[in-house]
């Protein structure tokens, strides 16, 4: 951020203190000149500004080592703290309630104020669930949107890949501090983001991962977004979090439909029938957010994003018999020698092949299932 050292050191505190949200500070800025001033202020002027018990003790006894190590990590190239009054603070999170009064960001601090899109998930989503959530991300990268997430393992990651992948931008917002990636091996995905897009937090540089942080980060993800897409969800995900805070700030939730015998699917169903958007393909986004499609995109946001591509013409038939008879959900293999009417011996034999050939993919519990094929 601009301005001078003790500003920084006090917006650096602000973000340490509890119950300091950006309305809050925004009224106290109202009547006093800087954030500076602020911290430094006497006891009875905190509190005629609403300033609560517990924040004024922080305030009174800062953490002065701590406070020392948030500006010594911003003094990397590439790494900045957004307070409230800054023109790169973005406007659409500044919109909802218990906003940040500021943001640590590594990377570009122009991208927070883009149309973005967020998409979130399981962190064990299917082969399925995760090849939907690059093929949207970069597709609608394409479009010029970008995708914003939370930077976990599945369908954040997938997310910030396919978004990667088409040259596009993508955010991810961290629940922990922006030196401590988590988890650990996503470091290089990273520093992928933060190359083009943006790393943000709300917690001081160093802060560890917590459980109780992730869904707090939840309300940044969603805050930042035009809209929120679900990509599978089991009933109790975080990701129904994320969802419901896109809800309740007025931004569009959409969610893809699934297997009705996946337990990823149940949280999407559950959206979808309390109003979220039903999405099979791109333009579904698009056309919602109102956001005009590219005409480079327009064929390919046309098709199912999730629709199978697989050599069909050059199997033979009794690979076709088997292909139909597995469908999309995982099933053992007695089941398919039922359904397929194909004798057990071969069976187990072609579904080897098929597995090589990329067409298959074994699951747990000795069930097999069809793979998606990115186009």
């Amino acid at each position: 951020m601009e301005g001078d050292r003790e500003e920084l050191r006090a917006w650096a505190l602000l973000l340490r203190t509890p119950g300091i949200t950006y309305d809050r500070v925004a009224l106290a800025l109202q009547s006093i000149a800087s954030a500076a001033e602020l911290v430094r202020a006497p006891d009875a002027t905190l509190v005629r500004l609403g300033i609560p018990e517990h924040a004024r003790q922080a305030l009174r006894t800062p953490e002065t080592e701590a406070l020392d190590a948030d500006l010594e990590w911003l003094d990397s190239p590439g790494r900045h703290l957004l307070p409230l009054t800054s023109p790169h603070y973005p406007p659409l999170l500044a919109s909802t309630a218990g906003a940040p009064a500021a943001l640590y960001v590594r990377g570009s601090a122009e991208v927070l104020s883009t149309p973005q899109l967020a998409i979130v998930g399981s962190r064990n989503p299917t082969a399925s669930g995760r090849e939907t959530a690059f093929e949207f991300a970069a597709h609608l990268a394409r479009c010029g949107l970008t995708i914003t997430s939370g930077l976990a393992e599945g369908i954040d990651g997938a997310g910030h890949r396919g978004a990667l992948a088409a040259g596009g931008v993508t955010i991810a917002v961290f629940g922990t501090g922006l030196a401590c990636v988590y988890p650990e091996h996503h470091a290089e995905l990273a520093d992928a983001i933060a190359a083009t897009g943006a790393l943000v937090s709300e917690f001081p540089p160093r802060t560890t991962p917590r459980r109780e942080f992730f869904p707090q980060r939840n309300r940044i993800i969603s805050g930042l977004s035009l809209g929120t897409l679900v990509v599978e969800a089991a009933r109790q995900s975080g990701s129904l979090i994320t969802a419901r805070l896109a809800s309740e700030q007025g931004r569009e939730v959409f969610a893809i439909h699934g297997s009705i015998h996946s337990p990823l699917s149940r949280g999407c169903h559950r959206l979808i029938r309390d109003g979220a958007k039903l999405v099979e393909e791109a333009a579904d986004i698009l056309s919602e957010l109102r956001i005009p499609l590219a005409a480079a995109a327009a064929t390919d946001s046309a098709l199912p994003m999730n629709e199978p591509a697989h050599p069909a013409g050059r199997l033979d038939k009794e690979y076709e018999i088997l292909l139909d008879a597995l469908g999309f959900d995982a099933l053992g293999v007695d089941a398919l020698i039922e359904r397929s009417g194909l004798k057990p011996d071969a069976v187990a034999s072609m579904l080897l092949i098929l597995e090589l050939k990329g067409l298959v993919e074994a699951r747990p519990g000795g069930r097999y299932c069809r793979s998606p094929t990115r186009r």
